[in-house]
């Protein structure tokens, strides 16, 4: 006899047990709604394959040998071991369990990213989520087309191959100075005010796409901006920024973490689009309730600023996000 294949030996496992519980073929048969002798032949052809008897036959039923009983304790704990697996898989499958690995190109101190991260959490305590700083990404599209990532949240980006982008919300931007510089005395300032200051920027994301923006902004300003690349991360960025060695530019979210030295100020008008990018290939069902939610959240945040745009010029103001100390 060939050896079985993995359907056929479930099938016999069930056949076996339901004949050890029962006593009797014809009783399994009936509890199994299949031919009494389609178990006979099942068990019949297992004993072969296995070259043992698992039962002793006899007119009022059947007897467990030694071997069957040996073939029943373990029969068990693979059918329920098969029932865990399929639970948790199915649990998966639905998004109820699983993992989410999320590319974090903003900050998680606050806005619309830690909100939203804060709600998935609640909505779905059994998903893991594993955060990866954009730094350690490399390329954001192919992390994602690899499925190392499975959703990435950037400064709104170019089209990528393979890859798929919604704009989610804006952030202001926000210039970071050092305490004593003179334009950290002001409430606010106009992006004017910067032209003859040297920027800092990380070589890091998202640098590149704070560069961008300052070239495109400060053309329509008739000047170019003084940039010095750093290769560094965002903390020591800005801590470079507290010892003087010159200024930089950052998202609204990003003040909410305080560095010793360095004080906020948020310049007029001027605003960063965020982005969720992933990779329409990927399954993780998961990654679309994130996606579902965001999109939510999206539109709820977008209603909200068309209603709140009277109060504009008092949300820049808020003192809140400068972390002055000598205030």
């Amino acid at each position: 006899m060939t050896d079985l294949t993995w359907a056929v030996q479930m099938r016999h496992i069930r056949y076996v047990l339901a004949a050890a519980d029962h006593g009797s073929f014809r009783k399994a048969a009936v509890s199994l709604n299949v031919q009494e002798s389609a178990i006979s032949r099942r068990v019949r052809d297992l004993e072969v394959w296995l070259g043992t008897p698992l039962f002793i036959r006899n007119p009022a039923g059947v007897q467990l040998t030694p071997a069957g009983h040996q073939f029943v304790f373990h029969g068990r704990r693979t059918i329920a071991e098969i029932r865990t697996v399929q639970s948790e898989v199915s649990t998966i499958g639905k998004g109820q369990k699983g993992k989410l690995h999320i590319g974090i190109f903003s900050s998680l101190a606050s806005g619309f990213l830690s909100d939203l991260i804060q709600k998935f959490r609640t909505r779905h305590r059994a998903i893991h989520l594993c955060y990866v700083d954009g730094n350690s990404t490399g390329n954001i599209a192919a992390a994602l087309r690899q499925q190392r990532l499975d959703v990435a949240f950037v400064i709104a980006p170019s089209r990528s191959e393979g890859c798929e982008s919604q704009r989610l919300w804006n952030e202001r931007l926000f210039a970071a100075l050092p305490v004593g510089h003179p334009l950290a005395r002001r409430i606010e300032i106009h992006l004017g005010s910067l032209t003859d200051e040297t920027f800092i920027i990380s070589d890091t994301p998202p640098g590149q796409e704070i560069h961008d923006h300052l070239i495109q902004r400060f053309a329509t300003l008739g000047r170019r901006p003084i940039v010095r690349y750093q290769d560094v991360g965002r903390d020591n960025l800005m801590l470079l920024v507290a010892l003087g060695h010159g200024v930089t530019l950052t998202s609204e979210a990003t003040t909410g973490a305080y560095f010793p030295g360095v004080t906020y100020r948020p310049v007029i008008g001027e605003t960063l689009p965020f982005s969720v990018m992933w990779s329409p290939k990927n399954t993780n069902p998961a990654l679309h309730l994130l996606l579902d939610l965001a999109r939510s959240m999206s539109e709820i945040t977008g209603r909200s600023e068309v209603t709140s745009s009277s109060a504009g010029s008092r949300l820049i103001a808020a003192p809140s996000r400068s972390h002055d100390p000598s205030r």
